[in-house]
């Protein structure tokens, strides 16, 4: 089996933090392939940066070859509905995968994201997915993504403040980390804090082969209907669909 993980933004470093973390969560004899697109933005904060974003994600689903499911690692869950209609293969994202996982563990669960920017769309998810009920609060740690890259950062010890907040003060029975660029802290942020704390990338790995074991694809019966053939103007010609 073969799970391709696409991380939508354009930051090599996290693209590999993000494979190790998956290569970790995947069963024996399951490959993982992670990429991310040669061009769009650095990071995805906010409703801009996952506009420029999308031309880059769906190009890599499209060029994906021999894969059983795709992965998008983007705790947004950036283009999932549009990769779902571009793939027949099953696409999960890091978001919802988490979401039910902590469903199932806990009575409520909070997140831990990045910046306040990335509320709304995280909230907006849960909803949409039906979980929203579940959740006791989402809470923005106010770490910018590109802080969990470097060296010498405190975004590890600021994550666990605002955990240590929300078991407090939510009535949280667990924690699902809101960003991809988290998936290395999950294990030691667990141990310190005594509660399961979620990791949407070995969430997704663990759907992702059971939906593939299953033989599942993508239903094209209309929502997720492959896009109809037209043409497209100016930069986004190459993207026009062939039906």
């Amino acid at each position: 089996m073969r799970i391709h993980i696409i991380n939508p933004n354009t930051t090599a470093s996290m693209t590999r933090k993000i494979e190790e973390a998956a290569r970790a969560a995947a069963s024996p004899g399951v490959e993982i392939l992670a990429t991310n697109p040669p061009s769009g933005p650095p990071s995805i904060e906010g409703y801009f940066d996952e506009a420029y974003s999308l031309p880059g994600l769906l190009e890599e689903i499209g060029n994906g070859q021999g894969a059983d499911a795709f992965i998008i690692a983007c705790f947004d869950d950036t283009g999932l509905d549009a990769a779902r209609c571009v793939a027949e293969l099953p696409v999960i994202g890091i978001g919802e995968a988490a979401f039910h996982f902590a469903s199932l563990i806990a009575h409520k669960f909070s997140v831990v994201t990045t910046l306040a920017r990335s509320l709304a769309p995280i909230e907006h998810n849960l909803v949409k997915y039906g979980l929203a009920a579940r959740c006791a609060r989402v809470r923005a740690s106010n770490v910018p993504v590109l802080a969990l890259e470097e060296p010498g950062s405190l975004a590890r010890h600021t994550i666990r403040n605002e955990i240590e907040r929300a078991l407090a003060e939510d009535g949280a029975e667990a924690i699902v980390l809101g960003c991809a660029g988290m998936t290395d802290l999950a294990r030691d942020l667990e141990q310190a804090v005594g509660v399961p704390v979620l990791d949407g990338v070995a969430c997704a790995v663990a759907l992702a082969e059971g939906v593939a074991r299953l033989g599942l694809r993508t239903s094209k019966r209309n929502t997720y209907a492959a896009p109809l053939a037209k043409s497209y103007s100016g930069a986004f010609a190459p993207f026009s669909p062939r039906g």
